[in-house]
């Protein structure tokens, strides 16, 4: 039988694979990779705004993520920099203001490499309220969203046409992206969140034959991934949340040595 603590990890993992499938699939569709980055990025500050207003640091982290997204939906209808240079602007310099915020806090002791990299291990019941409470509500708001959201990313110009309300949608995705990287940081860490967004979309968008087929094959994917990943840190003792990317990354590359799904 599973140790307690393998047992939490193992349902908080593929809690966070079943949402992060759906989300990474329009995340691959539209180009979101570096978005999704400089939201997990922003995790970090996060964590220090939770330390500081001493909250829980999981909704902390929802709020900074929130704010960048606002910001990054704003920003989106400037000219003044390129898409791509505001949020590298904005990525590393919310990670930094994150570390210097908690350099200045010197009564907090904070385990970084947990935070930049997981620790799925150490997942508690209030850590699964958040994934499947915080995650399950990303997921059923991306659900409602789905068919204008499909449209959106088909054609803009031609979904506005048609009535839909172009950036009250792109907004609210963008928000509950944010919602969904707040809830996987703890299982994957900041640095590693975008993987699990992107990799099992990537990989099942060789064989999908519509969008819901790869969706559902993303998050099938994204769950072998962390059973693969953990049974590996279970027996090479190897860090947990790394470990999952490799999985991930390891079945992607199978997946190129299968025919493509043609049409």
């Amino acid at each position: 039988m599973l140790d307690d603590f393998l047992f939490r990890a193992l349902i908080g993992g593929l809690g966070v694979a079943l949402i992060a499938g759906p989300f990474g699939s329009f995340v691959v569709w539209r180009r979101l990779a570096y978005f999704g980055d400089t939201l997990a990025h922003s995790a970090l500050l996060g964590v220090a705004f939770g330390f500081l207003l001493e909250i829980n640091l999981t909704f902390g982290t929802l709020i900074i993520c929130q704010v960048l997204a606002l910001l990054l939906f704003v920003s989106q209808k400037q000219r003044l920099l390129s898409g791509d240079t505001l949020l590298g602007i904005l990525s590393h310099g919310a990670l930094s203001l994150g570390l210097v915020a908690l350099a200045f806090m010197e009564d907090v002791r904070v385990d970084l490499v947990a935070y930049l990299f997981g620790d799925i291990l150490a997942i508690g019941t209030a850590d699964l309220g958040w994934i499947f409470g915080g995650g399950g509500l990303a997921l059923v708001g991306l659900i409602i969203l789905w068919k204008p959201l499909l449209a959106i990313t088909v054609h803009e110009d031609l979904a506005q046409v048609e009535g839909i309300a172009v950036d009250r949608i792109n907004w609210t995705f963008l928000a509950l992206i944010a919602l969904t990287v707040a809830v996987m940081m703890k299982v994957v860490g900041l640095l590693l969140v975008t993987s699990l967004l992107i990799i099992p979309a990537a990989t099942a968008r060789r064989f999908a034959g519509n969008p819901e087929m790869m969706a559902v094959a993303a998050s099938l994917i994204g769950c072998i991934a962390v059973g693969g990943g953990l049974i590996g840190s279970f027996y090479w003792d190897t860090p947990a949340g790394p470990s999952i990317v490799v999985a991930a990354c390891l079945i992607f590359i199978a997946s190129l040595l299968l025919p493509k799904r043609v049409g």
